[in-house]
């Protein structure tokens, strides 16, 4: 990418994260909904037409791979969300198929389950409260702009990025979120990620490589890392450097939706509060599967199945594809081939 145009990408996104910079302007507000009839809009490749994004919002998702709606998650479901969370680590609740994390940095043998001891919690599809977070109408409504009206939940996490203990290891590598997932085609998924509080560049916000989306899905593999690296953190090394990197300064209830091929990943967490935010990612259920024997995500399936038996009791043979059709859930309109 050439300076200029790596420039004029800056100053666009800047201008949507509503953030200034010395001699950079603010572009104009991409809130708001524009009636399809009033434009003519050009061939879209990762969005769908509808009455939902104006055409600036739908250019801009075009261009850069993601976009942030402000204040879209109520601080009322934001706190029922964090409940849930608390209730399940203190091991209230216990949800079925739920997997619980914890930082690499916390031997096994000092592992207690508590809001201190968890980093992450995923695949809570079974968990009725925490999945609400799925079927959100708000939510859905912008996620149908990117996987049509027929809408399959995939993967589900809380992610609750603890205090660094010194060794870096809450950061997460530059990745693309399509190596976890034997879907295609790629611009039929997208992810909803939601911020529960205040989030920067202090407690570990997303970074995003604006653009990189457009890209093929990248070989990853697991960061040499002194500190050490948490189980299926993958990262990518083959990706342009020149490309400007994005930090996603977000407030509680503020949601960016972005493509699965966007690189991205996000810092360490330098405070001493513990950093949440949930998501979901979606697909189109005309999607398909894919095998991924032979392919750059080989590494997932070698990595998540003995997770899957250890919990499902899946047999050796189990491929990564039939872990999700085990896990997907259809949050709107019809199931058909997911």
């Amino acid at each position: 990418m050439n300076q200029s145009h790596a420039g004029t990408r800056l100053r666009v996104v800047l201008g949507h994260l509503g953030q200034r910079s010395a001699g950079v302007g603010v572009a104009h507000s991409t809130s708001g909904a524009v009636s399809p009839n009033s434009f003519h809009p050009p061939q879209f490749q990762y969005t769908r037409d509808n009455n939902v994004l104006s055409l600036e919002q739908r250019k801009f998702y075009e261009e850069n791979g993601f976009l942030v709606i402000r204040n879209l998650v109520s601080d009322a479901d934001i706190e029922r969300f964090r409940n849930e969370f608390e209730r399940i680590c203190k091991g209230e609740v216990k949800p079925q198929g739920v997997k619980i994390m914890r930082d690499v940095s916390i031997p096994k043998s000092e592992f207690i389950p508590s809001e201190k001891m968890v980093s992450k919690i995923q695949d809570f599809q079974e968990d009725e409260e925490l999945f609400r977070y799925c079927t959100l109408p708000e939510i859905l409504k912008y996620v149908e702009c990117f996987t049509g009206p027929d809408i399959m939940a995939l993967h589900t996490m809380l992610i609750n990025k603890p205090p660094d203990t010194g060794k870096k290891t809450s950061r997460h590598p530059l990745h693309q979120d399509l190596q976890y997932f034997p879907i295609r085609p790629s611009n039929n998924i997208v992810a909803a990620w939601t911020a529960m509080e205040h989030i920067d560049r202090n407690n570990g916000c997303l970074c995003v490589l604006p653009g990189s989306h457009k890209g093929d899905l990248k070989p990853h593999a697991y960061p040499t890392w002194e500190g050490g690296v948490n189980i299926m953190f993958y990262g990518i090394q083959d990706y342009d450097k020149n490309c400007p990197r994005v930090h996603l300064v977000m407030e509680k209830g503020d949601t960016v939706f972005f493509h699965p091929l966007l690189i991205h990943g996000s810092g360490w967490n330098r405070t001493q509060g513990y950093r949440k935010a949930i998501s979901c990612h979606f697909a189109g259920a005309d999607c398909h599967y894919i095998d991924v024997k032979g392919t750059s995500q080989e590494i997932t399936e070698r990595d998540y199945l003995p997770i899957g038996k250890k919990l499902y009791g899946f047999p050796d043979d189990t491929r990564l594809q039939d872990v999700l059709r085990f896990q997907v859930r259809l949050v709107k309109g019809k199931r058909i081939n997911l």
